[in-house]
């Protein structure tokens, strides 16, 4: 993957905090929510970098 997802990524994050921005919500909480979940997401990784890769079987019945 070449460099330019990162510039990718931004135009994305922009996106996001604007259509919170236009729903009323305020720049500031927006961009502290992000930083929140991206912590979050962070200590997960850290917890199972490839949590697809468990060979932990759900036992769950089949929804009918």
């Amino acid at each position: 993957m070449s460099k330019e997802w990162h510039a990718d990524l931004r135009l994305k994050l922009d996106d996001l905090v604007d259509k919170f921005v236009v729903d009323g919500a305020e720049h500031k909480d927006v961009i502290e929510a992000l930083r929140k979940e991206i912590e979050h997401l962070s200590k997960a990784y850290e917890h199972d970098p490839d949590p697809a890769e468990d060979d932990t079987v759900i036992d769950e019945p089949a929804a009918t």
